[in-house]
């Protein structure tokens, strides 16, 4: 057996899983997020370990889980988050977590600092922005001088549990990627970054591969948990590397599309290609040699969300009524509108906007409205908008020379068919659903297979576990409609721009 164990925004998730990629055992413990100020978002660590402790000890106590049979362990979570540790390994504040906002001017003055943004990229791949881990660093200098004296260790999220299990300050390549202090193409700090920023190299954790031992389970974790004393524990990898291990993300030219509350779209490359102007995130995967880039746009699912919360109150009612999801009803409707909703576009910028526009004064619009339209038509059209908005993602993809032959969905909107054949439809490419809804845990759980000689490598822990289990293609009319269209959805954003700022 293995296990997975993923420290999430909003909870700690523990899952068992056999040779097979059957799931044995699944359990979840809750903890807070706080936000002091606003645009803060902050967590405590300790809430993190006690949430991991839980969620292990209900696994091991449920039938047929033993922790001796528990071959590997494998960590996963909520990437970018700042913990600092005092000499003694004492947490010193609150973590600051990935989509805290309160670091703008310190992305500013690192990208001044490094030379630039073509030399930012060239030092570590990617732009610098608030959610990554080097600004907080500085943040926290600039604000908090006195704490900042105090400190010996940075970890991650996961890293810190890592810490808790085992005792060891280590990370993995995924999850290191996305500090602004890795250099992503040779895989291994940069020792040039943390000068310009002035952080000793000494405070950075070892580094390995996802896939590596990077400790035992100690005496005192065992205790606390439940597990067994000597079980080893390997990298792991960043939330999106991890699910993308659970995906089946492990081969050029299979991509996946993730329709949560956010979008992600997350490509596997054989060789590194940093996006020139910094639109899309390329970080190390969690296969030894590889690395992916990553597109994410902040409102997915979350824009037919507000729609259905702001404007469906009608349906909303009439499925409580019926026992429907009003989901389902608003699909419904929206079938029945033509591929592009005669005429009607919908930007989904209801939160600004990450890729490929990083813009928080982005908002969201409907385009072209008439007396015609009726709910079925601003329905599709959300639908429709959002699967624009991915597909921008999929293009800077094809323009690093990736190839994209499947389309692998997952995600809230992946569970209605409807919005499946409109991706399908506008990305021009097979659109499937494979037999994994674990996610992160999942993935960390095959990484750990690996690293305790389960399986070879990370490909056939995939190739045991991950099958398609049904398929949409395009169909060509629609597609072809979308083609024609697609051009005046990317024309919204520089139209409306300066509206957007003039409004902001």
């Amino acid at each position: 057996m293995l296990l997975g164990i993923d420290v999430s925004t909003t909870g700690a998730k523990a899952l068992v899983i056999d040779e097979r990629g059957e799931i044995i055992a699944s359990a979840t413990e809750e903890y807070p997020l706080h936000t002091p100020r606003p645009l803060w978002s902050e967590q405590d660590p300790a809430d993190w370990w006690r949430g991991v402790q839980g969620a292990i000890r209900r696994v091991l106590a449920m039938p047929g889980v033993s922790a001796r049979d528990i071959q590997g362990i494998g960590l996963t979570g909520q990437m970018h988050g700042l913990v600092l540790l005092d000499e003694a390994g004492n947490v010193l504040r609150p973590a600051i977590l990935w989509n805290d906002q309160r670091t703008g001017p310190q992305c500013e003055e690192i990208t001044a600092w490094a030379g630039g943004l073509k030399r930012l990229i060239a030092l570590t791949g990617n732009a610098v922005l608030p959610g990554f881990t080097a600004p907080k660093i500085v943040w926290v200098r600039q604000n908090e001088p006195t704490l900042y004296d105090r400190i010996s260790h940075i970890l991650l999220p996961k890293d810190y549990i890592r810490y808790c299990l085992t005792g060891e300050f280590a990370t993995e390549v995924s999850d290191a990627s996305g500090t602004a202090l890795f250099d992503v193409g040779n895989r291994r700090w940069s020792a040039t970054m943390a000068g310009l920023l002035e952080i000793p190299m000494g405070w950075l954790p070892d580094c390995h591969e996802s896939h590596v031992v990077s400790g035992e389970i100690s005496a005192i974790a065992a205790a606390a948990t439940g597990l067994i004393a000597g079980t080893p524990v390997v990298g792991g990898g960043g939330d999106q590397a991890a699910q993308a291990v659970g995906s089946g993300i492990v081969r050029p030219g299979i991509i996946s599309v993730t329709s949560g509350t956010s979008g992600v779209v997350f490509a596997y490359a054989d060789s590194y290609a940093p996006e020139p102007d910094g639109r899309l995130h390329v970080f190390c995967h969690a296969v030894p040699g590889a690395w992916h880039a990553m597109g994410v746009m902040l409102s997915a699912g979350g824009a037919f969300r507000w729609f259905r919360d702001t404007l469906a109150g009608e349906e909303r009612v009439a499925a409580a009524a019926a026992g429907r999801d009003p989901y389902d009803l608003l699909t419904e409707q929206a079938a029945a509108a033509p591929p592009g909703a005669e005429g009607l576009l919908f930007l989904p910028y209801l939160t600004g906007e990450r890729c490929p526009h990083p813009d928080p004064n982005a908002r969201g619009a409907f385009v072209g409205l008439t007396l015609r339209h009726g709910k079925g038509h601003l329905v599709r059209a959300v639908l429709e908008g959002v699967s624009y908005g991915l597909r921008d993602s999929l293009e800077l993809i094809k323009g690093l020379g990736v190839p994209i032959e499947q389309v692998r969905a997952s995600g809230g909107g992946a569970r209605s068919p409807l919005w499946r054949q409109i991706q399908a439809d506008i990305f021009g490419t097979e659109l499937v659903l494979i037999n994994v809804t674990e996610g992160a845990a999942f993935g960390a759980a095959l990484l750990a297979g690996v690293g305790a000689g389960v399986y070879r490598d990370v490909r056939e822990a995939v190739d045991a576990a991950v099958r398609v289990v049904s398929s949409t293609t395009p169909d060509p009319a629609a597609a072809q409609a979308y083609e024609a269209l697609y051009p005046l959805y990317r024309g919204l954003y520089p139209a409306l721009k300066p509206t957007f700022d003039a409004l902001a």
